[in-house]
């Protein structure tokens, strides 16, 4: 029914079933019960460790019978299946939109609130994403990441590559 019975006294979560509430819970502890060997992750739940460590580790047991697709977790094959069914649960308050996954949709709602909780270490810029503010801090930086394979030119943001590759299409003579 979409009943969220269950409230964080922390913060705004919601969820229909106590257990989640209580898993949830366990985010807010100061202390992480679970670190990483290999980085300075923690978790406060040990498979969520055991979920970071594949990243490490290159281990991604859950794989797609339709598709190449394999990844770490579960639940990020269940959202992946989605793009085999169409189907889009996540539904936008304010709008049309709907989504595959949970994330996507609190991405979208910040086109509606204005939230942009990425915040320029060099300038007033802030940002709805990360991939938004690290496309942005190289600005500062004068990282151009994408090159031309046929000329020198360099830049900072994958779109401007593809134009500029299409002026290498123009210049082709006809066969």
């Amino acid at each position: 029914t979409g009943e969220k019975p269950y409230a964080c006294d922390s913060c705004q979560y919601r969820c229909s079933r106590l257990s989640n509430l209580q898993k949830h819970a366990r985010t807010h502890f100061s202390k992480k019960l679970y670190a990483c060997n290999s980085c300075n992750y923690t978790s406060a739940t040990l498979e969520r460790l055991r979920q970071h460590v594949r990243n490490h580790t290159g281990d991604k047991p859950f794989a797609c019978d339709l598709c190449e697709f394999r990844t770490i977790a579960a639940e990020r094959l269940k959202c992946h299946m989605r793009t085999h069914t169409g189907e889009k649960p996540f539904a936008c308050d304010y709008c049309d939109y709907r989504g595959n996954e949970k994330s996507k949709l609190a991405l979208h709602l910040r086109t509606h609130t204005g939230e942009r909780p990425y915040a320029c270490d060099s300038c007033d810029y802030k940002a709805a994403t990360r991939f938004h503010l690290r496309r942005h801090v190289r600005i500062h930086t004068g990282d151009k990441p994408y090159a031309c394979s046929i000329c020198d030119y360099k830049t900072n943001q994958r779109g401007n590559l593809k134009v500029h590759m299409k002026s290498h299409a123009a210049k082709k003579p006809p066969l």
